[in-house]
């Protein structure tokens, strides 16, 4: 381990150019923590761009280092963690629980009222080194790569726990996922494949929605240019969706995704970046005995589960390049100008 490494910071908000590639002391881990090699970490939408441009959260100390989901090797322990676990490949999860309120003790950590969060909170992955919480490391299957494993544990595990756990979508049930070309919608077609349900993807261009048949949609939808609700009437032969997986929040869609949900149908959601303020028809929703479940996040068991799905092929991680640390302001301007199909990937160890 060297006693300096090579850190992309953040020091005020502003466009790409303000990200600074800087060397600083190599961080420590302190007891419970175990220090990373980064080999990966991907370039996310919200928890970076919007972030460095300061319109997600303004209450961040500077200097920051963005970078949600580092993976990479353990190479040094804190107190109270095994030296044995030097030379693990571990994945990060995000979200640091506090462990004691409420829902973490019942089980329930994916809302935890006190979270704190990896690179926003504390300095994250876009760095040779990281140190993390044992508690949010875990073990990556033999067969995947550290890219796989970055993108596999930051949005499957979000995937199954609203598709599985609060939709209880079940085998032959239909399910519309909205940005089904996107991060988190690519998960959820395959989560719902994997599940057994019959899956319409629906993106914001023909060629965008066609490319979702290629990890497990039946059927796909362009909601720019086809009216959402007779489509996906039409496709259902009249039932509608059981499950609508919205991670959108665009009034311009909410209200074709929210009627084509079926009777006692079940809708999903964990984003908002299409604005977060919809219509709502309310005498729609108890007529038709609606449900609407906001729940972002995932339990350590999600993390377990979706990565156990990777190491057996099951799910894939899309994943459109990998990029030198060094090139991290154009892997910003590529995510920003659109047209990406799967993460963009930094890695640290690439010249």
């Amino acid at each position: 381990m060297r006693s300096s490494m090579k850190a992309v910071t953040l020091r005020e908000f502003g466009d790409a150019d303000v990200m600074r590639i800087e060397q600083l002391p190599t961080p420590s881990p302190s007891a419970g923590e175990v220090l990373i090699e980064v080999h990966s970490v991907s370039v996310n939408q919200t928890l970076d761009i919007a972030v460095r441009a300061g319109t997600y959260r303004t209450d961040l100390r500077f200097p920051l280092v963005l970078g949600t989901d580092p993976a990479g090797v353990i190479t040094a322990t804190g107190a109270d963690v095994p030296a044995t676990r030097r030379g693990e490949r571990v994945a990060v999860v995000a979200s640091i629980r506090c462990g004691d309120c409420r829902f973490c003790r019942t089980g329930r950590e994916d809302s935890c009222q006190r979270s704190k969060h990896m690179g926003l909170d504390r300095w994250g992955g876009y760095a040779e080194y990281v140190t993390v919480p044992v508690e949010n490391v875990f073990p990556i299957p033999d067969n995947l790569s550290f890219a796989e494993a970055s993108v596999v544990t930051r949005h499957f595990p979000t995937a199954i726990n609203l598709l599985l756990n609060h939709a209880r979508l079940e085998q032959g049930e239909w399910v519309l996922i909205m940005g089904a070309a996107g991060a988190l919608g690519s998960c959820g077609v395959q989560v719902a494949r994997h599940q057994g349900a019959r899956v319409i993807a629906a993106a914001g261009t023909d060629a965008r929605a066609e490319g979702a048949r290629s990890y497990g949609a039946e059927f796909t939808v362009n909601y720019r240019e086809q009216d959402l609700e007779r489509e996906v009437l039409d496709i259902t032969r009249g039932h509608g969706a059981d499950v609508v997986f919205e991670n959108i929040a665009d009034p311009t869609l909410w209200p074709g995704a929210f009627n084509s949900l079926a009777f006692a149908g079940r809708l999903v959601t964990a984003g908002a970046h299409g604005g977060g303020t919809v219509p709502l028809d309310v005498k729609r929703l108890y007529l038709k005995r609606i449900r609407i479940i906001g729940q972002p996040g995932a339990t350590r068991k999600d993390v377990e589960f979706a990565l156990f799905l990777a190491g057996r092929g099951a799910i894939r991680a899309i994943i459109d390049r990998s990029m030198p640390l060094g090139e991290v302001k154009e892997a910003h301007r590529l995510l920003e100008e659109g047209g990406i199909v799967g993460k963009i990937i930094l890695d640290p160890t690439l010249a």
